[in-house]
């Protein structure tokens, strides 16, 4: 009960903003996405799985480089979002599919790469999605997480999730660099490759893109307003509330 009352706040959450993400600067560039297109310039031949696409940034840099992408989602908005600016940019090699992440409905081995960028921070079991990542990945296969990452300190940590928390109701957890490799690394999935580094957030578009109600909006300044000089100067805190957040981008084999 538990897991399905989880699921439908996220596709709550996420069917109503869907062409808000897809217009957002933060989720439609950055170096992550760069890093991406570049990493799977050694995948032309591949089948590739983007799980949790959102509006679709990833899969359609995904599908510049890869022979077929298959977009994943839990939000039927998002994945209508992705088919229509799919074929508004002419790509065809994407097609999508509704589900959850720690039951995925393919076959084993079924892909070469698994990406998922800012995604599983709102899912509910992490580790047994990543189990099901090892399971639809072929011997060999390649798995490539993005995502805002906990600092790992515990007067930090508990900060960004305090926010995250009353800015979006679906979120569940940010992940420390040691958690992640933890993760992989008890789903079976070796670690190649972790990468680390920092995301500006303009506070208004940041709780115009999750429709925050103003009294949690509120809570979230004033949050930020008491907030130590440790946290401050870690966040590098603005006056108008925007603040620069970790990212992660791990790179995993199956073996």
């Amino acid at each position: 009960m538990a897991t399905q009352s989880h699921h439908d706040n996220v596709d709550r959450q996420f069917g109503s903003q869907a062409s808000a993400y897809l217009t957002s600067a933060v989720h439609a560039s950055g170096r992550d996405l760069e890093r991406l297109s570049e990493r799977l310039t050694a995948f032309p031949h591949a089948k590739l799985l983007d799980m949790g696409c959102g509006a679709g940034h990833a899969s359609f840099t995904a599908a510049a480089k890869v022979k077929e992408v298959v977009a994943y989602d839990l939000s039927e908005g998002m994945l209508t979002v992705v088919n229509d600016a799919a074929q508004t940019r002419g790509i065809t090699n994407i097609s999508t599919q509704q589900g959850y992440a720690e039951i995925l409905p393919f076959e084993d081995s079924s892909f070469d790469v698994v990406i998922s960028r800012y995604s599983a921070h709102h899912w509910h079991d992490v580790g047994k999605a990543l189990r099901e990542v090892k399971r639809v990945l072929k011997p060999g296969g390649t798995a490539i997480f993005m995502d805002v990452m906990s600092p790992g300190h515990p007067v930090l940590d508990i900060w960004l999730q305090t926010v995250e928390a009353l800015r979006d109701t679906s979120h569940v957890y940010n992940y420390s660099s040691g958690e992640w490799l933890s993760l992989f690394n008890e789903a079976g999935l070796s670690t190649q490759n972790l990468l680390c580094d920092r995301l500006s957030l303009e506070f208004s578009s940041w709780i115009a893109r999750m429709r925050t109600p103003q009294v949690l909006a509120d809570a979230i300044r004033a949050y930020q307003q008491s907030a130590s000089d440790e946290v401050q100067r870690y966040f590098e805190l603005q006056e108008d509330g925007s603040f620069v957040s970790d990212i992660v981008m791990l790179e995993a084999k199956k073996v």
